[in-house]
């Protein structure tokens, strides 16, 4: 049984129709401001600026994307046999789940942003209940249990990754035979280093994405095609490879 890891970053998630961040177009580059809607201090201590986050998730084109080739071929692989399948995913989407990964075969390194969490009292519900009432007519809803803060689910910048989920990210990074970091531009640490810590417990590691990252020279295998065509193509290789 060969353990594949996807470490999975916004470029798998592009073809879906959402924007990456630190790619030529991406929304960092595009709109330097943005990076405050998803600061914890910022959007903490600013209402405008949380205003302006739930108009962001209102109109972002996450709310209604559905997963494409990439995320299905992962789900693919998983069901195939001779393979045990991890993802280890940078974004907060959804889309592999929605491709038919099982839940518990994927880690979500920087949580989700179909839910929301309380600053508060630390109650969770449905993204789509919040976004729900901002259509009603709430700039800025409230938790309806303790009238807390209200955020995503995610992991902004300037919070902590869990550390249990990094942990469990840790362990398979370290038990996999191979290791596939895709659409990720392997920057943001602690996620980026799982490309290294493969690689030196003796994985295979391939990078595919469209631009350089800090791990190319680590890999086995870089590949630089479209994330759509290029990861559904490695992945039908690795398993002729097993077959052959």
């Amino acid at each position: 049984m060969t353990l594949v890891a996807i470490l999975s970053g916004a470029g798998i998630s592009t073809d879906s129709g959402i924007s990456d961040y630190r790619g030529p177009n991406g929304l960092w580059r595009r709109d330097p401001e943005a990076e405050k809607l998803v600061t914890y201090d910022y959007y903490m201590t600013d209402p405008e600026i949380r205003r302006r986050a739930w108009r962001m998730r209102l109109e972002s084109p996450a709310r209604f994307a559905e997963p494409n080739a990439a995320h299905r071929a992962v789900a693919e692989l998983e069901r195939a046999p001779g393979f045990a399948v991890r993802v280890l995913t940078q974004n907060v989407d959804g889309l592999h789940q929605l491709a038919g990964m099982p839940g518990r075969k994927v880690l979500e390194l920087h949580g989700t942003g179909r839910w929301t969490v309380c600053t508060g009292c630390a109650a969770r519900a449905p993204m789509a209940e919040a976004l729900a009432r901002v259509e009603a007519g709430e700039d800025d809803p409230a938790c309806p249990v303790c009238g807390g803060v209200l955020k995503s689910a995610t992991v902004m910048f300037g919070e902590r990754l869990d550390p249990v989920v990094l942990g469990e990210a840790v362990a398979i990074a370290k038990a996999a035979g191979v290791f596939c970091a895709v659409g990720s531009s392997l920057q943001v640490r602690p996620a980026a280093s799982l490309a290294g810590i493969a690689a030196e417990h003796g994985a295979r590691l391939i990078v595919v994405n469209a631009e350089p990252t800090p791990y190319d020279e680590l890999a086995a295998e870089v590949v630089r095609e479209p994330i759509g065509t290029a990861l559904p193509a490695l992945l039908a290789r690795l398993r002729e490879e097993r077959v052959g």
